[in-house]
């Protein structure tokens, strides 16, 4: 399977992790709970699995860009948290950093 792919999903899975840690009401919750543990756990094993081929600084770049730019969608659609345009533009630099990691050679 290509390491791209399993790096989207990797990113899927801790993110699910994350909104789970919002959800767990201070860790009091047993099923958000079992979401942290399981997302997270498959998270770090796809990520390992990726850094075999991939340079750890554009796995890494892409892992948290990727993460921070799905959390902030689903906290716009999902908490009803604020876009402003300083965030999109945040955002907007995130992304422009891991496509120049990419550019300067993401293999290892």
């Amino acid at each position: 399977m290509s390491p791209w792919l399993l790096l989207a999903i990797a990113i899927v899975f801790e993110v699910a992790g994350t909104v789970a840690v919002r959800e767990s009401d201070g860790f009091t919750k047993p099923f958000p709970i079992a979401v942290i543990v399981v997302g997270y756990g498959v998270a770090f094993y796809l990520m390992a699995l990726v850094t075999r081929h991939l340079a750890i600084s554009t796995v890494y770049a892409v892992w948290s860009g990727g993460g921070i730019a799905l959390l902030a969608a689903i906290g716009f659609v999902a908490f009803d948290e604020c876009l402003t345009p300083l965030k999109l533009a945040s955002l907007a630099l995130i992304g422009l950093g891991i496509i120049g990691l990419n550019l300067a050679g993401a293999q290892r």
